[in-house]
């Protein structure tokens, strides 16, 4: 049966069904709702350096069987996997780095699926096929998929592709029923610090969680502000717009849980997480006071006390930060996948990753050892 791709330049033009019918659901940021509100709040598109080239494959009778959400990129910001020393390198050499092509969900360094494959996971191939010709025929550098889920990693490894490992800090829910139980697990000296923290966190302070309907118009208000100014401090200016977040309370609230700290009525700190099948995922954080973990009791305890609520599997916590594995958030490692146009370039990026992939597995180890659950 012969299948036909098709390019397209916003997941907004495709059918939302046909594209959630192939990405199943259980994630929300690669669903259909997610990727079109960054399209429709301009925080995708136009100046952005993030141009969508969303890719459909349809078979003979035009019914969209696989897809997978792809960027051109003209830049390397806001992918939480760094690759500026490649681009560098390939720059000094006389070749021009960008653009490249982004199979991701841009701001976002949460595993998903990249290869969006409904029942048909024969069609892998054909999808990364795509992407090596939208390299090769239109000069571009490379193509990069980001935090893959592990699933998916042997499909990109079977099509030549180069994997490359990375670090993140997650909470495991191994069965707890509540944020006590979990505390039972760890040693006596940590479960007595997290307390102390939670108790120094919570004085003073009241703490709302918010999803569905509960969230009204001036929460978005405060955490917009809240955002605005971590996104400023971290990356010179925040990826989303403001109309990004009136789109999540609008079109996917259900999906969505902002954590509120209020001092004296006022909101004064936030966490915004979204909730998936299986995880909940931890994005943004901002404040505009200065408490003692207030930051650790917003977005790491009050996650947890969500994910064993929630009865998911695990919490991630977003990219880095060594500061989560004293809070029981262990070290996980995270995936992505390369295919490089040149074939010198792509042998010093092959070595380069061989042993790069050596020394993060050692981190793994050496960072799982200081973990603050009971030993033996």
């Amino acid at each position: 049966m012969s299948v036909t791709a098709r390019i397209h330049h916003s997941v907004g033009a495709i059918a939302a069904e046909d594209w959630d019918r192939l990405a199943g659901g259980g994630n929300p940021f690669t669903g259909h709702t997610f990727l079109s509100l960054l399209e429709e709040s301009g925080s995708v598109g136009g100046r952005s350096g993030w141009s969508p080239l969303p890719v459909v494959i349809e078979d003979e009778g035009g019914r969209a069987v696989a897809a997978m959400p792809a960027y051109l990129k003209a830049h390397s910001q806001g992918e939480y996997v760094f690759d500026h020393s490649w681009a560098d390198a390939w720059q000094r050499a006389g070749g021009n780095y960008y653009p490249k092509l982004q199979i991701s969900v841009p701001f976002t360094p949460a595993t998903g699926p990249r290869l969006l494959l409904g029942d048909r996971p024969d069609l892998a191939s054909s999808l990364l096929r795509v992407a090596k010709r939208l390299c090769e025929s239109n000069e571009l550098s490379s193509a990069h998929a980001t935090f893959i889920e592990p699933a998916q990693l042997p499909l990109f490894e079977e099509a030549g592709w180069l994997l490359r490992s990375d670090i993140q800090f997650h909470w495991e829910n191994r069965g707890y029923a509540s944020f006590d139980d979990f505390l039972a697990a760890l040693s006596s000296r940590k479960r007595k610090d997290i307390r102390k923290e939670r108790a120094a966190a919570q004085q003073g302070v009241e703490i709302r969680a918010l999803t569905g309907d509960a969230l009204r118009p001036e929460h978005w208000d405060a955490f917009w502000q809240f955002y605005q100014d971590t996104g400023a401090r971290k990356w010179g200016r925040p990826y989303l717009t403001r109309q990004a977040f009136d789109l999540m309370g609008d079109r996917m609230a259900d999906r969505v849980l902002l954590v509120l700290a209020f001092l004296d009525g006022q909101a004064v700190a936030g966490a915004l997480n979204f909730i998936g099948a299986d995880a909940l995922y931890g994005r943004y954080w901002g404040a505009i006071v200065d408490r003692p973990f207030l930051h650790f009791e917003l977005c790491y305890y009050q996650a947890i006390d969500a994910a064993i609520a929630l009865g998911l599997g695990r919490v991630e916590a977003g990219a880095q930060g060594q500061h989560k594995l004293a809070r029981g958030y262990e070290p996980v490692r995270t995936w992505s996948a390369h295919y490089i146009v040149d074939p010198g370039f792509r042998a010093a990026v092959a070595d380069f990753l061989e042993r790069e992939r050596q020394g993060v597995a050692q981190d793994q180890l050496t960072l799982g050892e200081h973990t603050p659950f009971r030993k033996g």
